[in-house]
């Protein structure tokens, strides 16, 4: 199984899970991302970086089997994360834009997130029972200025984490950025990530 997961251990009071969606080591929404992670560390919160490229994630096949017991039947990377997504305080998502929408990435794994809609809405079971305060972090770049150029992943995002019972806590959202690395030159991006990790810890 190929696969690539990080756990670093700083603490017990807060779980924070990182989500890189780009297809790019080393990309603009990666770079934000690990400084987001570093701002969580250095709060004392406890780390895990996935990084989505090097699962292997089916899409979903809408073949219903979640309806019945909230579990999808595909048997790849995604059960690694499922238990996951139920046990974190925070969860932040990182990915590039790519035609006004997430990363192929991205869409499959919030696609077979449809398991976890269907125990939310369709069997009434809490996703996360005694954590009722989950929050939900959504970074991303694009190289387009178009004004509506996040208006796509903004409204994934928010339905998303709404089904995984998260609020939609903050976003970091910067346009007209696209060459590796280029979001290094950005005079507050960087901080901006740093500073919302600690929030998290909170």
């Amino acid at each position: 199984m190929v696969s690539r997961i990080i756990r670093e251990n700083c603490g017990e009071s807060v779980k924070v899970l990182g989500i890189y969606g780009s297809p790019r080591k080393g990309g603009n929404t990666e770079l934000l991302l690990k400084e987001l992670l570093r701002g969580c560390r250095d709060a004392g919160v406890e780390v895990e970086e996935v990084f989505l490229r090097d699962l292997k994630i089916t899409p979903c096949l809408e073949i219903y089997a979640c309806k019945k017991d909230g579990k999808c039947p595909i048997r790849d990377d995604m059960q690694l994360l499922y238990p996951k997504l139920v046990e974190v305080d925070a969860l932040a998502l990182a990915s590039p834009v790519f035609f006004y929408a997430v990363s192929a990435h991205m869409k499959a794994f919030i696609d077979r997130c449809q398991a976890l809609w269907a125990r939310k809405y369709l069997l009434k079971q809490p996703i996360s029972p005694g954590k009722p305060k989950r929050k939900g972090v959504f970074i991303s770049v694009g190289g387009s200025k178009g004004s509506r150029i996040f208006e796509g992943p903004l409204l994934t995002m928010k339905y998303f984490f709404d089904s995984l019972d998260m609020i939609f806590y903050r976003s970091l959202l910067f346009r007209e950025i696209d060459a590796p690395g280029e979001i290094l030159e950005h005079p507050t991006a960087m901080a901006e990530a740093y500073a919302l990790g600690k929030e998290l810890a909170r």
